[in-house]
């Protein structure tokens, strides 16, 4: 069922942009940030994983901490909200059987119906059938939530700023990620934009359709 119409979506990802300026004065409303967290739960995953953490950061002295190992880039610290993405590594069997157990839950399934789903995924993930860097796929699925995040977010009106112009390490230990198993991947402030920002009505820069959409019949 169509719940939102072709000119509202490409509308809205028009609309949204990499924000270089954010109004620190300007909050999310807390029902939309609620539905933005939703969003971000919901996002998909290979095997249904979810190898990820999502840290919201509202620290004030956390925030402007990570202003210098963002290149010194403010939108960490003057957005309405921070959210730092975190992937999980290594996964371990133990990871596929809370998964596993967890779709048994929701579904209302015997755990033991799904003994040969698990045992594929445990399978991939300690001998993959190609070459494969499992922390590199891992981050994959984390991109994936981010680009979930941001659509939802120009959905419903609300700026973003992907950054991968971070010091992860730097992150890790200033969000105490530090022997966790998780690590930073990538960060993405969220929050309205300042009036002064020049980029927020600069054309959008994309090459023609034709040159990137190969239909092959």
């Amino acid at each position: 069922m169509k719940q939102l119409s072709e000119e509202a979506l490409v509308s809205a990802l028009n609309w949204r942009y990499a924000t270089k300026g954010f109004d620190p004065a300007a909050k999310i409303d807390p029902s939309t940030w609620a539905a933005l967290e939703h969003a971000l739960v919901l996002s998909p995953s290979s095997f249904g994983l979810q190898p990820w953490r999502f840290l919201v950061v509202s620290d004030p002295a956390k925030r402007e901490a990570l202003v210098p190992l963002s290149w010194g880039q403010r939108q960490v610290a003057d957005a309405s909200h921070l959210v730092v993405f975190a992937v999980k590594h290594p996964l371990t069997a133990e990871d596929v059987h809370s998964h596993i157990q967890r779709t048994a839950e929701v579904r209302g399934v015997p755990a033991e119906s799904l003994l040969g789903f698990e045992k594929v995924v445990a399978g991939f993930l300690d001998k993959p059938p190609y070459p494969l860097d499992i922390r590199e796929w891992s981050t994959r699925q984390v991109y994936l939530a981010l680009g979930t995040f941001m659509t939802s977010a120009a959905l419903l009106g609300i700026d973003t700023c992907p950054m991968e112009g971070i010091d992860p390490a730097g992150f890790d230990r200033v969000l105490g990620l530090e022997g966790t198993g998780y690590f930073t991947a990538v960060a993405c402030p969220a929050g309205h934009r300042l009036a002064t920002d020049k980029y927020a009505t600069a054309p959008k820069v994309r090459f023609p359709a034709e040159s990137v959409i190969h239909k092959l019949e």
